[in-house]
């Protein structure tokens, strides 16, 4: 209880705060961004452990006091959606299993071995504690604005075949309704029970969590966007093509040397679907290019490409 927040750096982002205000720019500022402290993920088990909710409070605490008047806008989680898939144990939750550190590579990620328990619990934990920070930042400064963050998994079927469908559908509900309903409508969506009961999850949940989940709704949806994918349920459509996990590789998009593909009108749906889901602000906090770039001998870098993508 008597340890001091690192005045180093509080000042240092107080100066980057002040110079965006200089030049008319209103920062954003992510409270959580896959940064989990390694004490927490290997003293206490990362976000599987609810005590680690009390730490983030405390923190964001510190934080919203220490730049208010400088900071509007605040998100919790940054992607918190991604703990709805395998890749999010490490990068998300802070959960390492039996590994004794984890890179942001997708590749070390993908060894981890998945716990959808572990992973769902830590979400929920994440849950509880954007709830208490939204409460929090409210009661700070009434004019604090708190918004979720969430990667936007844009899906295809990719035929017209109804187990096609089903399938997108199920990969839409998933990788971003679940997240945001919660957080927007401040409630678990009902698939949500049959999602559970068929990976075998049962939530440890505290008195209070349902109540404290409904007040604390955050006052906007932000979201990231870089590409979309095809959901087919045929595994030599799969086979053929295909990249991260996005799926099936779309026939009528043209893609990035990473695989990504270039798809301004999935933005557009995805628009479409959240803000007729929701009906709250909408911010777009990612977008753009991942290329090869190369660095000339003067330093600099000519990518006319990610001009052409804008």
């Amino acid at each position: 209880d008597d340890a001091q927040p690192n005045r180093k750096g509080l000042d240092f982002y107080r100066s980057v705060f002040e110079e965006c205000r200089k030049y008319g720019m209103e920062p954003v500022v992510t409270l959580s961004h896959y940064e989990m402290p390694s004490h927490l993920a290997e003293a206490y088990g990362g976000w599987a452990n609810r005590q680690v909710v009390d730490f983030f409070t405390r923190y964001c605490e510190t934080v919203m006091k220490e730049y208010k008047g400088l900071v509007k806008y605040w998100l919790t989680f940054n992607e918190i959606n991604v703990l709805t898939m395998p890749l999010g144990m490490g990068l998300a939750g802070g959960l390492l299993g039996d590994v004794e550190e984890i890179s942001f590579s997708l590749a070390d990620l993908s060894k981890m071995k998945d716990d959808p328990q572990l992973r769902y619990q830590a979400l929920h934990h994440q849950f509880v504690a954007s709830a208490k920070v939204v409460l929090l930042a409210h009661s700070i400064d009434p004019a604090y604005k708190v918004g979720c963050m969430i990667a936007g998994f844009v899906s295809y079927p990719y035929t017209p075949n109804p187990d096609d469908v089903l399938a997108c559908q199920k990969s839409m509900a998933i990788g971003n309704y679940l997240c945001g309903d919660v957080q927007v409508r401040g409630e678990y969506p009902a698939f949500s029970r049959r999602l559970f009961k068929e990976l075998g999850v049962e939530l440890q949940r505290a008195d209070g969590d349902k109540e404290l989940l409904k007040k604390g709704h955050v006052d906007f949806y932000s979201f990231s966007y870089y590409t979309s994918g095809c959901v087919s349920t045929d595994p030599e459509v799969l086979k053929a093509g295909g990249n991260m996990m996005m799926g099936a590789k779309n026939p009528y998009l043209n893609a990035s040397e990473w695989g990504w593909t270039i798809d301004a009108k999935g933005m557009r749906y995805f628009l479409n679907e959240i803000y007729g889901r929701y009906q709250i602000p909408i911010m777009i906090v990612e977008n753009g290019l991942g290329a090869n770039d190369v660095v000339e001998d003067d330093g600099s870098i000519h990518d006319p490409y990610r001009i052409a993508y804008l």
